[in-house]
């Protein structure tokens, strides 16, 4: 459920009014698996948990490809999917092939050139499919998405990178993580804004009330970040809480 209505900020000594799209916030969960099997069985088991979107995430479509993404269609049909493609060339050849198989969305990279996303976008039109634009590795993160709005994006994913966390961790530098921008990001925007990338519970449920409705659950909450498998314990139990919590907001809180 959207709405659109006006947020006045002051950010830095400025006051400026936005126009924004409000959405009731929803859960996504990420299946970043390299097997079909698990992956329905653990979609099954979130969709119990009051999970509302199923992601076939690139590890996913790595290993089953627009197979994968059938079968998540034929198992869940009425359920959103987000084809996690990456796009950075092709775009609408990739974009078409993820929307007859089955996916509701699809996503294209800030990095990717604009003629690219262009096309993603012309795509979606054409078969009735919305466009994520992911800033993923993007210098400025803030000027990326107002980029990936202008061209026709959907919705914005706010993304820092499993290897830009683990390598700069590595390095004795501290992890980045996307609630570091996830606010100037959102107030950047008018279109609704997920945050990915080494999230933990307690951030990921906090996502609403950045302004960030579309809470994405995956790798280290539910996928074990290591080895691409379901993680261990009581999975469904811990997804419901969190569903729950998340639900309970009534539109992102800004």
């Amino acid at each position: 459920m959207k709405c659109l209505t006006s947020i006045h900020y002051n950010n830095n000594h400025q006051s400026y009014t936005i126009k924004k799209i409000l959405m009731k916030p929803i859960v996504q969960i990420s299946l970043d698996l390299t097997n079909i099997d698990e992956a329905l069985e653990t979609a099954a088991l979130a969709l119990r948990a009051g999970v509302d979107w199923l992601e076939a995430g690139t590890p996913l479509i790595l290993a089953e490809g627009l197979h994968g993404v059938r079968q998540l269609r034929k198992s869940f049909p009425g359920i959103p999917i987000v084809a996690d493609l990456k796009t950075m060339d092709g775009g609408y050849l990739e974009a078409e092939m993820m929307a007859r198989a089955g996916a509701t969305h699809v996503v294209v990279m800030a990095r990717a050139h604009e003629e690219t996303v262009k096309c993603v976008v012309q795509a979606g039109k054409d078969f009735g499919i919305k466009v994520m634009g992911d800033n993923l590795g993007c210098k400025d993160m803030i000027a990326a998405a107002r980029q990936l709005e202008a061209l026709g994006c959907h919705y914005i994913i706010h993304h820092i990178g499993y290897d830009e966390r683990r390598g700069l961790a590595a390095q004795g530098h501290k992890m980045p993580g996307p609630l570091d921008q996830l606010r100037e990001v959102v107030e950047a925007v008018s279109i609704p804004v997920q945050a990915v990338g080494g999230l933990t519970l307690e951030q990921a449920i906090r996502c609403p009330a950045y302004g960030a409705p579309m809470v994405v659950l995956g790798a280290p909450l539910t996928i074990d970040a290591d080895a691409f498998k379901t993680a261990d314990g009581d999975l469904e139990s811990s997804l419901r809480l969190i569903c729950k919590k998340i639900h309970s907001y009534d539109v992102a809180e800004l």
